[in-house]
């Protein structure tokens, strides 16, 4: 968390350019391991402030809307009009709709899951099992 938080800072400040840093790079400003830095790029990609750009590295994305992928899938509910017990969309669709990870896409769900707006029904997906009352944060 502070590793996210830190670099979401200096995101925020514009001391970081268009592209993070190589992971080797955080690893030696942040003084920790790979995988610390990768649950951190993950935890700022979830909420949509940098995004993997394959043969490039993470890139902030800018200009875009800033919500978080979990309130961008909360709002889903609102957005395509679903009722407690409709289907929600599949993760491809997701995936697709918010230029989202799959992996990203999946933390999400089983937040909405654990909050108890989602609920899996074994073969079928995905159906809404509450209405959102507030946006939700992760």
């Amino acid at each position: 968390m502070q590793v996210s938080e830190s670099l979401r800072q200096k995101i925020e400040s514009g001391d970081i350019g268009d592209a993070l840093p190589s992971e080797a790079a955080l690893m030696r400003s942040h003084g920790v391991a790979r995988n610390t830095i990768r649950r951190a790029l993950k935890a700022l990609e979830a909420d949509g402030v940098v995004e993997s750009a394959p043969g490039i590295g993470w890139r902030i994305v800018r200009g875009e809307d800033r919500r978080s992928l979990a309130e961008r899938m909360t709002d889903v509910i609102a957005e395509d009009s679903l009722s407690v017990g409709d289907t929600y969309p599949s993760e491809a669709k997701l995936c697709e709709r918010f230029g989202a990870s799959r992996t990203a896409v999946r933390r999400v769900l089983a937040q909405m899951e654990g909050n108890g707006l989602l609920a899996t029904v074994h073969g079928k997906g995905r159906t809404v099992r509450a209405l959102p009352t507030s946006t939700v944060r992760p």
